[in-house]
């Protein structure tokens, strides 16, 4: 039974950023100088963990011009469809209709891969096709 809890130390932080270098950087390729940017130290973080607590996947969101943006889902790869995504967005979600952003859009750029994942969840493709990082995307938006 996979957990959630919103990341609220240095360790924690340390762990989903652990999380994003296995996936993003070492698995897809990321160049690190884009992985990591200026809104890590203001975005939400979360952690999933297994039944063992150790940390399998984490994400973010923050407040942008545009809504609320989603971002940075990653699961490691020994974890994945056992259900650490879904408890981090749903949780998210419960978080973010909670907050006093409550009214605002509700946005992510997926990966093509992951596209019927957040569609399960109420997300809706928007827009064309783009690349960030080498990495083919849509706009998605929760309806």
């Amino acid at each position: 039974m996979m957990k959630v809890r919103k990341v609220s130390t240095d360790e924690e932080l340390q762990q989903a950023f652990q999380i994003r270098d296995e996936v993003f950087v070492k698995e897809q390729q990321v160049a690190p100088e884009e992985e990591y940017d200026e809104y890590d130290a203001r975005a939400t973080h979360y952690l999933a963990y297994d039944e063992d607590e150790v940390a399998c996947g984490t994400a973010r969101w923050r407040k942008t011009e545009k809504g609320i943006k989603m971002e940075r889902f990653a699961v490691l790869a020994s974890h994945r469809g056992k259900g650490a995504g879904a408890v981090i967005l749903q949780q998210m979600l419960v978080d973010i209709g909670k907050s006093k952003w409550a009214d605002q859009i509700i946005y992510l750029h997926a990966q093509i891969t992951a596209i019927s994942f957040y569609e399960r969840f109420g997300f809706k493709k928007v827009g064309d096709e783009f690349e960030e990082c080498n990495i083919k995307h849509f706009k998605m938006i929760h309806a």
